[in-house]
């Protein structure tokens, strides 16, 4: 453990969502980089930026840890080493990233061979990096099946503007007001969820999973 952890950092245990969570600098985010200085934008609010992920030395020390091991040839062993020790197989939920964005394709092709290889453990992956994922469906390559990867809005308020050859993957909005009244019941294959965590569960996720089931097209987080 004391190896993969020096490889990869640690993984993160949110008191808000089940399960374990992997967190990286959205200081070094790609395209949310650009969008902090977009006003109406998600990333110009985002909580990743507030000065206690600026500032908190420990945080930032993990943070540099991963961000260095991203690119350590033994990331997915270490990964799928830490993953299989703690993520319990009745609590499978694992996302990927609490802070940060995809890097690269490169990065996106490492994140898939750890989920192949942990096919027990339901991967949520929120990203802005629509090249990125388009770029490695383009080259004939799959995302597994216990692999969401969710495509989040740029804007506040507006509908993800995602090229055609990612239509099929589902997204997630920010909004000022309620947009989806449907609770947090899942219908498979069916519509959308609006996450009630902040409003109705004291900021948790509960028994939802709206956001690691790949069936709901789209969840709404309420700005906040």
């Amino acid at each position: 453990m004391k190896r993969a952890v020096d490889i990869a950092g640690t993984l993160g245990h949110p008191s808000k969502m089940p399960g374990y969570c992997y967190g990286i600098s959205a200081q070094l985010c790609v395209t949310g980089s650009k969008l902090r200085k977009v006003p109406g934008s998600v990333c110009s609010a985002c909580y990743a930026m507030t000065d206690w992920y600026r500032s908190w030395r420990p945080l930032l020390a993990g943070h540099d840890r991963r961000e260095r091991g991203l690119r350590h040839p033994r990331w997915v062993d270490a990964m799928v080493f830490m993953i299989t020790v703690k993520v319990k197989r009745d609590e499978p939920w694992f996302r990927f990233h609490d802070s940060g964005d995809l890097r690269g394709v490169w990065h996106l092709e490492k994140i898939v061979a750890v989920a192949e290889r942990t096919p027990w453990v339901r991967y949520w992956l929120p990203t802005r990096e629509y090249e990125m994922v388009a770029q490695y469906l383009a080259s004939g390559r799959t995302l597994p099946p216990n692999l969401t990867v969710r495509l989040s809005a740029h804007m506040i308020d507006s509908e993800p503007v995602v090229p055609p050859e990612l239509a099929h993957l589902p997204t997630s909005t920010v909004s000022t007001v309620s947009r989806y009244l449907t609770g947090f019941a899942i219908v498979e294959g069916k519509g959308s969820v609006e996450c009630r965590a902040v409003e109705a569960r004291d900021n948790k996720c509960g028994d939802c999973r709206a956001c690691w089931t790949s069936s709901v097209k789209n969840v709404s987080y309420p700005q906040h």
